[in-house]
């Protein structure tokens, strides 16, 4: 059965459109992408569950793919300690082929039976952790053995794969699977698929953090103080909690060294 992500495009003669025809119709076709998320936020709730219940037992989150799907994982796993304030390692991003595969393809690395399962054992992964697949074709090799390994071992596996029925799926206990149709150009995942993951991954570590603690109200209280606007956007956090000037609340920022622990040394 031929897999939706290899499909035809729904458009041709893609070289003899005009530019505006070129975006008007990517923009067509990307905006299928939410819709096509809507459809499975059930199944994203489940994982997003017991991603939470894991970590609040002292567990962490590795997302492993390759190419763009790798690449993304690593991008949103790097996010979560600017953002939240948690520590590097919690949430963890691997790529077949390692770091440099973040820039330049690994060849055949995304074919491996044991990669997948010896990048995990680097940072000995136990059953307080989650590992969560990332696999547009959802026929990875890198990926479907390390779930197939990782259910071995009892530990919880997901998946966010954009094919239906895919060996990646069948391995995960919480999969994720988003259909966004043929890609614009007939292949390219790093189209509709990997917005879609994007999206799921945004939806994942952003409500998991917020289950840990680590947003109140609707603000980013525990980021990091990593550049001027992050300082006055913190700053300015601290004025609307503590009711207090600018000045005050600039200096208990920097002292404290987050939103969070400045507004509790006053209200404490």
């Amino acid at each position: 059965m031929q897999k939706t992500t290899e499909k035809d495009s729904n458009y041709d003669h893609l070289d003899q459109m005009s530019i505006n025809e070129l975006l008007t119709n990517i923009n067509k076709e990307d905006q299928t992408v939410p819709l096509a998320i809507e459809r499975v936020i059930g199944n994203i709730e489940q994982l997003v569950e017991v991603i939470s219940e894991k970590m609040k037992a002292g567990g962490r989150l590795f997302y492993m793919g390759a190419g763009t799907s790798g690449r993304l994982g690593v991008v949103d796993a790097s996010e979560c300690p600017p953002t939240f304030g948690v520590e590097h390692g919690l949430v963890i991003g691997l790529i077949a082929g390692g770091d440099s595969a973040m820039w330049k393809a690994v060849e055949f690395a995304e074919d491996s039976l044991t990669l997948g399962w010896e990048d995990l054992m680097k940072h000995d992964i136990t059953a307080k952790d989650v590992v969560v697949g990332i696999a547009a074709s959802g026929t990875t090799p890198y990926v479907v053995a390390a779930l197939k390994k990782c259910n071995d071992m009892e530990i919880v596996t997901g998946c966010i794969v954009c094919n239906s029925n895919s060996p990646v799926a069948a391995e995960a206990k919480y999969p994720v699977e988003v259909i966004v149709g043929p890609e614009f150009v007939t292949g390219s995942t790093r189209m509709k698929s990997g917005t879609a993951q994007k999206l799921v991954l945004n939806m994942i570590s952003t409500a998991v953090m917020i289950k840990l603690g680590k947003v109140i109200g609707n603000k980013m209280v525990d980021m990091q103080l990593s550049n001027d606007k992050l300082v006055d956007r913190g700053t300015k956090m601290v004025m609307a909690q503590l009711d207090v000037d600018y000045k005050i609340a600039n200096e208990l920022l920097l002292k404290y060294g987050s939103v969070r622990r400045a507004v509790d040394s006053v209200n404490n």
